[in-house]
């Protein structure tokens, strides 16, 4: 990259990434808690707002609450037979989350938009940058929530009656922030001024580390899915029951836990129970019920599912399907002329869901970008990536536009 289009990337990323830094950090993890439709989201999509409108850009919102901030007028290039590029990502994360998943795709969206311009080098076409709500689903508990409503593949219904922790619902939550759920389905209007998207993310493997390499392209995303167990028991007195007279849904638990990872070893899969609750909670209590959330991912989806089949019987209770993503491939002839582009970058598949899965099961011609992170972790305050990793993949995604746009 030429020194002026480096220094003009490095700036723009970092004056964002300084701006988001603050944003929902727990100072005791210091890891993330930016959930949808809580007052942390709201900064966020104040923030993204004005970063658009900084750089002249309109930003709509469409019915489920996704933003979209466009350079250029979209309907008129769909009336052309043009359809816009869009690139971004989302803002939203997992409890204690890292600070570069989700957020990462976005800065650098906003940055390599920047960096074309400081070349005098317009898009001939309109530009679009998505900040998708809720993809982590970590509130709800519906990961890629704003994708799958715009899509359709979430039903608009089920969407507005998922409720979080506190019995609070979507369409409440929604609603208390500004958004009209009544208006929440597959979002036609939207969807037709999308002609490609491309989505950057960091690395949440260690691939791009393995073949030293800053940039990626994905190939594919493994199928993935989610699953609740209900284990009922009787609550009772810690200090005073006797062993054998108690009905302790931790058991079962603990069962269920053991279950999944020797079941994920023996198919060659994952699997986690990575989020539990125990009622009445209490140290000397005895627990009346345990409800707890699988999730399960690999390459062959015969094989997730019969991981789950396993946990299932080995807890003696159904396992209720909360959400199911299928194997999901990019566009090969995209994905192909992206890896060339970028000069012949390793092309790898992931286990992570993203919303440009979403887009692309549902025939949107979509990518992905990854950006190396050398610690290979995620989900965690310990993910990272370098600055000039990230400068590298802001020129990655000009790199896309100019060819693209």
């Amino acid at each position: 990259m030429p020194d002026d289009g480096r220094a003009v990337a490095e700036a723009a990323f970092r004056a964002d990434w300084d701006a988001l830094a603050g944003i929902g950090r727990d100072p005791r993890s210091g890891g993330y808690r930016r959930f949808a439709w809580t007052r942390e989201d709201a900064t966020l999509r104040a923030w993204f707002t004005a970063r658009a409108g900084a750089l002249g850009m309109e930003v709509v919102t469409d019915r489920v609450g996704n933003l979209w901030a466009w350079s250029g007028d979209p309907d008129a290039a769909v009336a052309d037979g043009a359809a816009p590029l869009v690139l971004g990502s989302h803002l939203d994360s997992v409890p204690d989350g890292g600070a570069y998943d989700g957020p990462l795709g976005v800065v650098s969206a906003f940055a390599a938009l920047e960096l074309l311009r400081a070349r005098g080098r317009a898009p001939a076409r309109p530009v679009g940058i998505a900040c998708f709500a809720d993809e982590e689903g970590a509130r709800f508990g519906v990961a890629c929530a704003g994708s799958r409503l715009l899509t359709g593949v979430l039903d608009p219904d089920r969407g507005r009656a998922l409720t979080d922790a506190q019995g609070t619902s979507v369409a409440e939550a929604m609603a208390a922030a500004g958004v009209d759920p009544a208006h929440v389905g597959r979002d036609e209007e939207t969807l037709r001024r999308v002609g490609t998207f491309v989505e950057l993310h960091v690395e949440q493997g260690r691939a791009l580390i393995d073949d030293d390499a800053a940039v990626g392209v994905a190939s594919a995303i493994w199928p993935h899915g989610r699953w609740r167990l209900d284990l009922a028991g009787r609550a009772d007195h810690a200090g005073t029951t006797r062993l054998a007279d108690r009905d302790d849904p931790m058991l079962p638990l603990a069962t269920a836990v053991a279950t999944a990872r020797a079941a994920a070893e023996r198919h060659g899969s994952l699997a986690t129970i990575g989020k539990v609750d125990v009622r009445p909670n209490g140290v000397n209590a005895i627990p009346s019920r345990v409800t707890a959330w699988l999730d399960a991912r690999g390459a062959d989806p015969d094989a997730v599912r019969r991981v789950v089949a396993e946990v299932s019987d080995a807890v003696g209770v159904p396992a209720a399907e909360e959400s199911w993503t299928p194997s999901t491939d990019f566009d090969v002839p995209l994905r192909d002329r992206l890896a060339a582009l970028l000069g012949d970058v390793p092309v790898l598949p992931t286990g992570a869901g993203h919303d440009a899965g979403i887009l692309a099961a549902a025939g949107v011609r979509s990518a992905m970008l990854f950006v190396r992170n050398p610690t290979g972790v995620s989900h965690s305050p310990e993910e990272h990536a370098e600055d000039a990793d990230c400068v590298a993949g802001i020129a990655a995604l000009a790199a896309v536009v100019e060819e693209l746009a």
